[in-house]
């Protein structure tokens, strides 16, 4: 990541790392000149915001422990209710767009019916596009992590 980070810092005026454990962003950070953010961070504090408590549901459960990790490292420990996620192959669902939307569905659900989560982060990059058609069936914000990232490093551009 630093590596593509570093051949690109003379060209472009900010890095988004579209990773959800924001992998190299510390060092990123350390060592690059440009406003730098990741999609897992900046979904956290725009699902944090104002206080509230947030889930996370996501396709692949093997990432568990770094997006638990994640809030902890943010400050958000109190306010992350737990991980969720969907039945399933994760790539047999993102090949089904109608399975996936279900699959999640279920999974942010459980975050705000069973965990108590006020809004809730999918989990993913490139699940965005389900964060979006979810939003009209549900009482709280969903998350999607790459339009935070980008809302984030254009706020921190333009300061």
């Amino acid at each position: 990541m630093l590596e593509i980070a570093r051949a690109h810092e003379s060209t472009c005026d900010g890095l988004v790392v579209a990773a959800f454990g924001d992998p190299g962003l510390a060092e990123i950070r350390a060592r690059v000149s440009i406003a730098s953010v990741g999609i897992g961070e900046s979904a956290m504090i725009a699902a944090a915001a104002g206080g509230r408590r947030f889930g996370v549901a996501s396709t692949t459960p093997a990432l568990a422990a770094p997006i638990d990790a994640l809030p902890a490292a943010l400050g958000f420990r109190a306010q992350y209710t737990g991980s969720r996620f969907t039945e399933g192959d994760p790539h047999d669902l993102t090949a089904d767009p109608a399975r996936l939307r279900a699959a999640l569905l279920d999974a942010v659900r459980a975050c705000v019916q069973q965990d108590g989560a006020e809004a809730v982060i999918i989990g993913g990059g490139p699940l965005g596009q389900a964060a979006a058609e979810l939003q009209p069936m549900l009482p709280v914000p969903i998350i999607a992590p790459i339009p935070a990232a980008v809302t984030r490093l254009f706020g921190m551009m333009t300061r």
